[in-house]
């Protein structure tokens, strides 16, 4: 077995230690933050990037909150910091060492704003220059590619979108997502074993919208760094503005799409795509849309759609390993990448 598989069946255990000992957490630093922002600005790069992503639908739809993305090079490479008046400064960072997201939220205090950090390294430098601090729990990640630390920063989001909004439904509905997870991997054991199919496949498009865009940038993210394969994310409204005609016969499209209020729009893109030519690779707790994939990943069909992020990267996660291992790649150990990567 290698390590990132490992870790990444670990990941039912991480979301339930990280519900178990930061829930209480979560409250008291909701309680202290509130009255204290009036929108949130995040900082990131590489997987937590994505995590971020989520984070702009996430506290948008359930906390009514405007959210920015931070750009660190105002603050590092051109130091013309932008005015960060009434902002909530978030930094998510698995490791807490880049210095480029260290400064955003040095920044943030110097100018008088409540700053948050999410890692998975109380003792890290970001975690120290934060005013505030959540600990993932995922505990040594050793695998270059981020998995379990990738779910469970998704995961200390939603506790603390829930916590925000003092909402105890929800709050019920993300304690029944570690169960859900283990049960997504089990059913996936197939697609370990299909993956060997496209081992020569030199490019693709993994597409999804709302709460899933972030997982279209995650999965793709996973394939270029494990497999070396141009691999393009998109929401199927910008997939439409142009780069649909990239499609044609055999041209591989992984379509995220989990029932919800972007599903109708998945679903009509699927029509279009599977018109075109496209290999259909399909992530979706929906029978009848899976039955027109060449590749279908089944999802359970429990969580609402604000959850289902934490779920529906399994598959691109199990994809991206067994292809790496099917063209003769490592897994643990992609080509010109390293676990801690620093910039300024």
């Amino acid at each position: 077995m290698t390590i990132l598989s490992k870790e990444i069946n670990e990941q039912p255990i991480v979301l339930d230690q990280l519900l178990q000992f930061e829930a209480d957490h979560a409250t008291r630093l909701a309680n202290e933050l509130r009255g204290k922002y009036k929108y949130m600005v995040i900082v990131a790069r590489g997987s937590s990037d994505n995590a971020a992503r989520y984070a702009q639908y996430l506290f948008g739809a359930h906390n009514h909150l405007q959210l920015a993305l931070a750009t660190p090079s105002l603050f590092t490479l051109y130091h013309t910091p932008p005015h960060l008046d009434s902002a909530l400064v978030l930094a998510i960072s698995q490791s807490g060492q880049s210095p480029d997201i260290i400064e955003v939220i040095t920044e943030g205090r110097r100018q008088g704003c409540p700053t948050l950090a999410i890692t998975n390294a109380p003792t890290s430098p970001l975690a120290q220059a934060s005013e505030y601090h959540l600990y993932i729990h995922a505990g040594a990640e050793k695998a270059v590619a981020a998995s379990k630390s990738y779910t469970a920063s998704l995961g200390a989001l939603a506790l603390l979108s829930t916590a925000f909004g003092e909402d105890t439904e929800r709050f019920a509905q993300l304690k029944a997502v570690p169960e859900v997870v283990e049960r997504t991997l089990k059913g996936l054991r197939h697609v370990i074993s299909r993956a060997g199919r496209y081992r020569y496949m030199a490019h693709c498009a993994v597409i999804g919208r709302g709460f899933n865009y972030s997982t279209a940038f995650e999965v793709s993210l996973k394939i270029k760094e494990l497999t070396r394969v141009v691999t393009e994310p998109y929401s199927s409204a910008d997939f439409r503005h142009g780069p649909i005609a990239m499609v044609r016969d055999g041209f591989p499209v992984i379509l995220v799409a989990p029932r919800g209020s972007a599903f109708s729009d998945m679903g009509s893109l699927v029509s279009d795509v599977r018109g075109l030519g496209a290999e259909l690779l399909i992530i979706s707790d929906d029978l009848d849309i899976l039955r027109q994939a060449h590749l279908a990943m089944p999802l359970p069909e429990s969580l609402p759609e604000w959850l289902t992020p934490l779920i529906s990267v399994l598959p691109g996660q199990l994809f991206a390993m067994a292809l790496a291992e099917a063209k003769g790649l490592d897994p643990d150990s992609p080509i010109g990448l390293h676990k801690v990567t620093e910039t300024k």
